[in-house]
């Protein structure tokens, strides 16, 4: 075999620019599918941190109704579904997938929260001890809710950074006041995230997906929901999966449980925010575009095979009388077979190493140039060399067979 590698590379050496011209559809279709693939990993890789958040790994469960999550803002009171407490949430941050788990409350009426005469139109939360840590946020400046402020139900609030720079018209956050339901809450700290990610919106799709995620926020402490609040409403749960990939199993995972705690009827259920899902949904939209480009570079490979099974007969003519020579002092057909499926094999698979280089190199080239998103995949690059080989074992087995059944004495006499 290495000895056949050795003519292989040889043979190739001495015809270098027909074997490069050979080689050109092999390194065109599969830089052409190296450069597709990766672009769209890239482009699902950032469809997936837009709506995941990158590392942030948190999924929301919330009391549903038919599938819709139930806001208690314009609702009564669900008398099947019980609040929760810390020992519920310990318990939750043991199942499988999940890290950590926190209770909150929220609410997103737009006449709930004020500033002056300026209404607030974010999110409002009440939190716990841990919902900042499980969200991936951290008090910036300022301070965080102390034990007192919980024991004593405090009207305390903190903001996040979008909402400090929007709602108080150029005014330090920090000790302002703002109205929740008419009650007065001093501003003591100011939230930042501690991963930012800024999505990317390429669509009208994207833009509803993510706009909830990109409002303003205000927190207060979940003991103080009760002031402003009725004191009953059921509780949402942020959980931290261990991983991206775990989100769906920890979230149904903590759903699941928490139905069969807290809820005792079928009307209503406790549901996760299956945001993997609506990755995938999203990524799903160009989906059909994407599999016309790969058949596309797809044809490329076979115009490429083709141009290999072609040069490979041209090699047979033109050593005929090499081959007749082989044959007569005794070289078996296998042999012979083996040697040219050896050279289309090694002319196809140098064509698979550059052609991956070439498509690494020009993904990042529009990556820099076009701003499109590029994951460079490394299984599909051994994938695609492990392919252009095979397309040389494919096109090259016409050529060998053609070359192993010469017959030696009308080989010998070919001129």
């Amino acid at each position: 075999m290495l000895e056949s590698i050795s003519l292989a590379l040889q043979g190739l050496w001495t015809h270098k620019m027909r074997s490069f011209l050979t080689m050109l559809g092999v390194i065109i279709g599969i830089a052409s599918i190296i450069t597709i693939v990766s672009t769209i990993n890239g482009t699902n890789q950032q469809i997936k941190d837009n709506l995941v958040g990158a590392g942030n790994n948190v999924v929301n469960v919330r009391v549903t109704k038919d599938g819709n999550p139930v806001e208690f803002s314009y609702m009564a009171i669900p008398a099947s579904v019980r609040p929760l407490d810390a020992d519920v949430a310990d318990y939750l941050g043991t199942l499988p997938g999940v890290d950590s788990v926190a209770l909150f409350r929220s609410n997103s009426g737009g006449d709930a929260v004020s500033f002056g005469r300026t209404q607030f139109t974010g999110n409002l939360y009440g939190i716990d001890e841990r919902y900042l840590d499980v969200v991936g946020s951290s008090v910036a400046r300022g301070r965080a809710f102390t034990e007192e402020d919980r024991a004593n139900n405090r009207k305390v609030a903190l903001v996040d950074q979008k909402t400090a720079s929007t709602l108080f018209g150029g005014e330090d956050a920090l000790g302002s006041i703002i109205e929740v339901k008419g009650e007065p809450f001093v501003v003591v700290g100011i939230t930042a995230k501690d991963v930012t990610t800024e999505p990317v919106i390429n669509s009208v799709e994207e833009y509803r997906l993510y706009s909830a995620s990109a409002a303003g926020a205000i927190y207060i402490p979940l003991e103080s929901w009760e002031v402003a609040f009725r004191y009953d409403e059921p509780h949402s749960l942020a959980v931290r999966a261990s991983s991206v990939d775990e989100m769906t199993v920890a979230g149904n995972g903590v759903a699941e449980a928490v139905n069969a705690y807290a809820v005792t009827s079928d009307d209503y259920a406790y549901a996760a925010d299956n945001l993997l899902d609506k990755a995938a949904s999203l990524q799903n939209l160009s989906k059909s575009a994407n599999d016309q480009l790969l058949w596309i570079a797809g044809i490329s490979l076979l115009v490429g095979g083709i141009g290999v099974m072609n040069i490979m007969l041209v090699s047979v003519t033109e050593r005929t009388r090499e081959i007749g020579l082989k044959l007569a002092i005794g070289a078996s057909r296998s042999r012979i077979r083996l040697q040219f499926l050896t050279e289309a094999s090694v002319l196809t698979l140098i064509g698979g190493v550059l052609g991956v280089a070439g498509g690494i190199g020009l993904a990042y080239l529009l990556s820099s140039v076009m701003g499109i998103p590029v994951f460079v995949s490394v299984p599909a690059c051994l994938v695609a060399v492990v392919f252009s080989m095979v397309i040389g074992l494919v096109f090259g087995l016409a050529p060998a067979l053609k070359a192993s059944r010469l017959n030696p004495i009308e080989a010998l006499r070919h001129e």
